[in-house]
Order: C-alpha cells, then structure tokens, then sequence
C-alpha cells in the first residue's frame, strides 16, 4: 500500500496517470516542434499559414469544447461528435476542408512528435514506475488524445492497463468530466478513494480527480495546492511521499 499524499491515514491501491505535460515535458516537445513547423512552407508556402492556423485552432477547439462535453455526456455517438466538433471548428477557423485539417492533424500533432518523445520524458518518471511494479501497485492512463502510439515512443509500451482516451466510445466524455476518471476504478475494482490521479494541470486533471472523489497530485514546480489536491515538483519527490515506509 502506498500513502495518500492528502491523507496519510489512508492508503493508495493504484496511481492513474495522465500523460501529456506528465510523463513528458510539453513544454521541451512544442520548443521542437515549432522548429519543425518553420519546414511547414517548404512543403506548400501558399497553404502554409492556413495549414499553421489550422494546427493552432485544433489545440483551441479541444478546451472550448470541454464545458459542452458535459452536458453531451452519455449522448449517444457523443465521443465521435466530439472529436468531429474538434476538427470542424478548426477546419473552420482555417478556411480548410475538414479532410485536410484531420490529414495535418495525424502528421503534425499525432505522428512526427513521435520521434521526440523519448527525449522529452519526464525525469524521474522510470524510477517512480520500477518502484511501483517492485510494489504490485496497478498503474493507468487516462489521456484526452489516444495515448498508445505515444506511450511506445517514451519506451513505456505494456507498463501501464488500462490506457484510456476519454473519446473512447465507453467514456466519452473530456476531463474534466469525471466519467473516464470512474471508469478506470470500475475497471480495477477500487473505490475513486483508493486511486490517485497524477496530472499537471489543476482545472482539468485536479477537476475531473476531484469531482469523481479521487486524491490527485499536479505535478509543479510553481503551482500551489488547492481543494482536494497537492503539488509535487518531481517523480522523485512524489516517490518519496508515497512510500510508505517513510
């Protein structure tokens, strides 16, 4: 058993983790990529800031569309609408077809950060998990963005059951929605009490964690702790306050 950082008269079961801006550096991955994207106009110049506009309003559609996944929640073919509203609004935002927005989006933001992605890996994060395994404690993923591609370029492939994408016909529903949050404890049997959520953005991993009623640490070194989670500003920190034997 490990320590609840919130409470350390209870104990932890299983850690669900997110994973981008938390088992790598977002910050160091979209450095390498807009020196990537400063190729984009090679490739088309007359295209190129549409195609630019495109990227950029994709990433802007997904936090828009957070509070209206709420109250899409359980709709039928809802994760689908969801991911389709993502790409249209972008497309629109563009002056681009819909088809063109999701081709850019599979190779610029799902397929050629891929090759980076082992390099920008959080430190401390391959301990943290070796500690986990040598302790029997389940470990997750829950993404808003599919997560398995990713995962095999950290060098993480088969270390974590389940991985989830909260556009997953079962979820269907963005964080800070708690439903994919509930359903990672449903898959293992566990009370949300007994997981901990590790993120590294309060209004959306700290929310959904707080809403399902799971203890949740954000990983900052800057943030402050607010109602219902703490911060820690590294894998090895974290580490150390999970063991139990401390």
């Amino acid at each position: 058993m490990l320590k609840n950082p919130l409470d350390r008269s209870r104990s932890i079961r299983a850690v669900l983790f997110d994973l981008d801006g938390t088992l790598y550096r977002q910050d160091l991955m979209r450095s390498v990529m807009a020196l990537e994207l400063l190729t984009l106009p090679f490739s088309g110049p007359l295209r190129a800031p549409a195609r630019l506009r495109a990227l950029r309003a994709y990433r802007h559609a997904q936090e828009g569309l957070r509070g209206r996944a709420a109250g899409m929640t359980g709709a039928p073919g809802m994760a689908g609408s969801m991911a389709g509203a993502q790409l249209r609004l972008a497309a629109e935002a563009a002056g681009m077809p819909v088809e063109e927005v999701g081709l850019l989006v599979e190779e610029w933001m799902q397929r050629r950060p891929l090759k980076y992605l082992r390099f920008c890996r959080a430190a401390g994060l391959l301990p943290l998990l070796d500690y986990l395994d040598r302790t029997r404690v389940p470990i997750g993923v829950l993404s808003d963005y599919p997560a398995s591609e990713k995962l095999a370029a950290l060098g993480l492939a088969g270390r974590f059951s389940p991985v989830v994408c909260t556009t997953d016909p079962e979820v269907g529903a963005l964080k800070p929605d708690p439903r994919g949050f509930t359903h990672v404890c449903e898959h293992w049997g566990l009370a949300t009490s007994e997981v901990l959520m590790v993120g590294d953005r309060a209004d959306v991993d700290a929310g959904g964690a707080v809403a399902a009623g799971m203890p949740c640490v954000i990983m900052s070194a800057s943030a402050t702790a607010g109602d219902g989670y703490v911060t820690c500003s590294s894998f090895e920190r974290l580490q150390r306050v999970l063991d139990d034997r401390d």
